[in-house]
């Protein structure tokens, strides 16, 4: 019998909430099968089992908010003696400061009488060709075949050893989507949430169209309906009857932290300026072809900010209040908001100084696939020095953002649209947006900030002269 307790989570992190379960009693399980995603204040994850064999418990229903070190399920061993999974492609853990012991890194499992692997059980047959075992080592790839409902047992392996890897799982989801004509590519997003919808309404101050972040960057819509309960009462404020009451969840608690300090802490200013991006557009489309999508609008946007933030670097830094010391980076890891199904989130593209625009553009949207599946880690999460925010994505021209502590700048993009405009002394329809930069007044003064707005201002208006410049 063996009690899998809640892992240290890292960041100083002490509490994890119960999203879901992923098994229930009687289960039997392998070693890494995922058993419970888990939410704190940084991210939603999933976690894996160190251990083989039944499910004799699970410790809380969903909703349950459980501390480090005490107990999630109790295992027991089927058979009297564990067994362990294939490991030599690794565990695919994504806890920080757990994994599967090194003693797990070699030998072969015994064959279970079924394993479970995401919602319910994978029975394996006796006498099945080793290869045709199910050895899924990875959490993301049983996750994504559990998603798509691919049935693992009908999957030949092409890893190491009959290993089923995540290309397996993509290429039965491909066959079957050419077999039933669906249109939705593999792996895309749905309309408009691609890159250049990774932008975010965030949490600004009451009646404002502003951008925040949780502790790190994270944000969350609630606990939703799940964690409403009735209230019933009547408030006396108002003498209406409450609707519902929502308990706050870790993310919230963490974003409620977070913004508060910033609007204490950073005595904010903001500028900003109406830009003429029809440039910037029509350099979008010239990098199109028909074997090649090209960079997307974002990624370009954010090589232009990445650029100004190298020519002023008092943007890109920190204050360290206990040494009365203003702190510049040397490198620039960009944070995106990104707005997902369990609130915003401000990933970050680290070392976004040494990437083209393309590779830019390959993060980004790996970045905003991973946000979108609630499995960004806590670096990801918490290593921005600068938040770039296209809220523009939500139909909305200007914010009065909230800056994501502890950066001490944010810069927002409006959406672009068809707007009269003078060029050359004629009255034109130009691709008009609108920048907004929040900044904290104690790193620059106005005039620092004016100067970086006007410099990205500047690329947008004339894209190719800035990208010779670069």
């Amino acid at each position: 019998m063996n009690t899998f307790l809640l892992p240290d989570l890292g960041e100083g992190l002490t509490e994890a909430e119960i999203v879901r379960w992923l098994v229930k009693v009687g289960d039997v399980i392998a070693v890494d099968t995922p058993i419970a995603e888990v939410e704190t204040a940084k991210s939603i994850v999933e976690l894996p089992s160190p251990y083989a064999g039944v499910i004799e418990e699970l410790h809380g229903e969903p909703g349950t908010t459980v501390p480090v070190g005490k107990p999630l399920i109790t295992v027991g061993d089927p058979d009297g003696a564990a067994y362990r999974q294939e490991e030599r492609a690794g565990s695919g853990n994504v806890l920080v400061g757990y994994g599967t012991d090194a003693s797990t890194s070699s030998g072969r499992r015994r064959k279970p009488r079924s394993v479970v692997s995401g919602k319910k059980s994978a029975p394996v047959a006796e006498n099945v060709p080793e290869n045709k075992v199910p050895l899924v080592v990875s959490p993301v790839v049983r996750r994504l075949a559990r998603d798509a409902e691919v049935d693992l047992r009908e999957l030949t392996g092409s890893g190491e050893g009959g290993l089923i890897v995540r290309r397996d799982v993509e290429e039965a989801i491909a066959a079957r989507l050419r077999t039933t004509q669906e249109p939705e590519l593999v792996g895309s997003a749905p309309a408009g949430s691609g890159p250049v919808a990774a932008g975010a309404v965030g949490f600004g101050a009451a009646g404002s169209a502003g951008v925040g972040s949780g502790a790190a960057g994270a944000g969350a819509a609630g606990a939703g309906a799940a964690g409403a309960v009735a209230a019933g009462a009547v408030a006396a404020r108002t003498g209406l009857p409450e609707l519902r009451r929502v308990p706050m969840s870790g993310f919230r608690k963490a974003v409620v932290a977070t913004l508060s300090r910033s609007r204490a802490e950073i005595p904010e200013a903001t500028t900003w300026v109406d830009v003429d991006a029809t440039a910037l557009i029509e350099l979008r489309e010239s990098l199109r072809s028909a074997t090649d999508s090209g960079p997307g609008l974002l990624a370009l946007m954010a090589r232009f900010v990445v650029a100004g933030l190298l020519k002023y670097p008092e943007l890109n830094g920190y204050v360290d209040t206990e040494r009365e010391e203003l702190v510049q980076y040397d490198g620039v890891n960009l944070g995106l908001a990104a707005q997902t199904d369990r609130g915003l989130v401000v990933p970050a593209v680290a070392g976004a100084h040494a990437l083209t625009t393309r590779g830019l553009d390959a993060e980004i949207r790996r970045l905003t696939g991973s946000a979108r599946d609630g499995r960004l880690t806590q670096q990801e999460l918490t290593c921005g020095t600068f938040t770039l925010n296209n809220y523009g994505s939500f139909g909305v021209d200007g914010s009065a953002a909230i800056i994501n502590h502890p950066q001490v700048a944010i810069l927002g993009v409006g959406r672009i649209i068809d707007r009269p405009w003078v060029v050359d002394g004629e009255l034109a329809i130009r691709k008009l947006t609108q920048l907004s930069l929040v900044f904290d007044h104690r790193v620059c003064d106005g005039g620092t900030a004016a100067a970086f707005l006007r410099f990205v201002a500047d690329a947008f208006e004339n894209p190719a002269s800035a990208f010779a410049d670069l």
